[in-house]
């Protein structure tokens, strides 16, 4: 099982939400009961994205998962699981993510370190690599993003940007053939509920920006 505070803190939020008693909550989380069918719905994904990026729905990851005990590692060491069986880096969060929300190891929005991140994609009618540029040169991301700093990069496929208040961006890069693009960000360490909600509508905003300067947006 997780740390005897994590799943103490996972079984009252579920309190919260269900009506539960801590035992019935508890009892739930422990053996893993929720319905199959709602799997999409808890993760924030939908069954046929997640087979299409990782080749296996939420059912099957959720089973490959709890056989390796994945409820009770930490996210790092599931993360790391996920990649081993050949899924890209960043469908590797997002399936990890997700089960950890099936699970109850962690509320929507929430990391399991109890801080909360936002997250948003788009898709815009121009190339990945012209799309990443808009990220990765100072120049031209000053444009619509000011103030962020590049950490570091993977060209046209990942990117982590550092924020003025702390904040760490993680971005992905899709290429969808040969005139569109998509990027998906999640923007992590806010502190409640309420931050991850403006920070969704501002990032809303600034893909608005990109799409403006960019010329063109599906």
């Amino acid at each position: 099982m997780p740390k005897q505070k994590d799943l103490k803190r996972v079984v009252r939020a579920r309190m919260r939400k269900t009506g539960e008693s801590y035992t019935t909550a508890r009892s739930h989380l422990v053996r893993g009961s929720e319905p199959a069918t709602g799997y999409a719905a808890l993760a924030g994904r939908s069954d046929a994205t997640i087979l299409e990026h990782t080749g296996r729905d939420w059912s099957q990851w959720v089973a490959l998962l709890d056989k390796a005990k994945a409820r009770e590692k930490p996210h790092r060491e599931i993360a790391a699981y996920v990649s081993s069986t050949g899924t890209p880096s960043w469908w590797s969060q997002t399936v990890t993510v997700g089960y950890e929300r099936i699970r109850g190891l962690r509320e929507r929005g929430q990391r399991r370190d109890g801080a909360y991140e936002a997250s948003k994609s788009r898709t815009f009618a121009v190339p990945v690599a012209r799309l990443f540029d808009a990220f990765a040169k100072p120049r031209v991301r000053g444009r619509w993003l000011p103030a962020a700093k590049l950490r570091t990069a993977t060209p046209r496929k990942t990117m982590r940007l550092g924020m003025p208040d702390g904040t760490i961006v993680a971005i992905g890069f899709i290429a969808k053939g040969t005139a569109k693009s998509s990027v998906a960000i999640q923007h992590t360490k806010l502190p409640d509920r309420a931050m991850a909600a403006k920070i969704k509508t501002w990032w809303a905003e600034r893909f608005d920006a990109l799409a403006e300067m960019l010329g063109s947006s599906s």
